[in-house]
């Protein structure tokens, strides 16, 4: 088991737009409660579509079977590891990190769009914030901001569910005094339907960036 983490996503007021400048207001955030930096991070996701005509039904659609996405995450602390969701069958799967090139080559899913999460890492007695950007592979584009807390205490998602919603609040306050065009908002992921246990795990860690995923992209009006 690890540590257990809530992941959290800038929501910004209809209208504004997303900046580098609100980035460094909430790094500003985070050394203002008492954080030191403490390096980098970087997680990667990338959606898959399938390729395979072969699999292809009447009409061109592919059977309720195939799955019609894949997501793949790589976190940031094990690049060994690969973690494959499939969201419609509530599926998250492991393998090493050639995961994807494999399923290039059995030209069965290719990849569509790819992300990178990438920002700095603050130690905070007890926590752990990492904050950063969102951007496409291989661009400077940002397409969202996205924080990620760690209770090293607690593995236990219920038993560490109301001293993360009392860190959540006392950071929402201290960043409103800031007076940005926006908030961080948490989208809760239903680890059950994914047959994921209370004790945190790298599998919770990816089905939380697969649903953070989701609502980024929906804001975006881009389909994943």
């Amino acid at each position: 088991t690890l540590p257990r983490r809530r992941l959290m996503h800038w929501h910004p007021n209809p209208g504004a737009t997303l900046n580098s400048q609100i980035l460094a207001e909430a790094c500003s955030c985070a050394e203002s409660l008492g954080g030191t930096k403490d390096g980098r991070w970087k997680t990667s996701i990338i959606s898959c579509r399938p390729i395979t005509r072969d699999s292809m039904g009447a009409g061109g659609r592919l059977p309720p079977d195939v799955p019609g996405e894949l997501l793949g995450v790589a976190l940031h602390e094990h690049p060994g590891l690969y973690f494959s969701i499939l969201r419609t069958h509530r599926l998250v799967l492991q393998a090493d990190a050639a995961f994807p090139h494999v399923m290039e080559k059995l030209q069965s899913y290719k990849a569509r769009v790819s992300l990178d999460f990438e920002g700095f890492q603050y130690q905070l007695g007890d926590f752990c914030l990492r904050i950063g950007k969102c951007a496409p592979n291989n661009s400077e584009t940002m397409r969202g901001i996205i924080m990620e807390v760690e209770y090293y205490p607690l593995s236990s998602i219920e038993k560490s569910r109301a001293i993360m919603v009392d860190f959540f609040d006392i950071w929402q306050e201290t960043l409103a005094k800031k007076s940005l065009p926006g908030r961080f908002i948490h989208v809760e992921s239903n680890f059950s339907e994914y047959g994921l246990s209370d004790h945190y795990s790298f599998q919770h860690t990816a089905v939380q960036y697969a649903t953070c995923l989701q609502q980024l992209m929906a804001f975006l009006h881009v389909d994943v």
